[in-house]
C-alpha cells in the first residue's frame, strides 16, 4: 500500500523538531523504509525529524535526513526486523 497522510500523527514538536507516528498498517517496515515513501509528506517534515513506525511485520525509528527536491530521505536507526542495506539509506 502507498503512503496514507491518515495514518501520520505528532507525538511531540519542539524547537522545529518534530516526532512523528506512522501506522503502517498494511506495509511492512521494509516498505516504509523504501525510497520515497514519505515524500507526499514532504512539506510538513524537516530533516533532523524522527519516525516512529508502527507495521505488519513489526517497528522502526527512522531519521529524516532530508527533505530536498520534494523528496523525503529517511534512515533506519532501529528495526525489529532485517532491513536489506539497500533499503536504509
Amino acid at each position: 500500500m502507498p503512503f496514507a497522510i491518515r495514518h501520520l500523527s505528532v507525538i511531540a514538536y519542539s524547537e522545529g523538531f518534530t516526532l512523528w507516528h506512522y501506522n503502517a498498517s498494511t506495509e511492512t517496515v521494509c516498505d516504509t523504509v523504501s525510497h520515497g515513501f514519505f515524500d507526499d509528506a514532504v512539506l510538513m517534515m524537516v530533516s533532523g525529524d524522527m519516525i516512529h513506525v508502527s507495521a505488519v511485520d513489526g517497528g522502526a525509528t527512522l531519521f529524516v535526513s532530508s527533505t530536498s527536491n520534494n523528496k523525503v530521505a529517511v534512515a533506519a536507526m532501529s528495526a525489529s526486523v532485517p532491513l536489506m542495506p539497500a533499503l536504509a539509506t
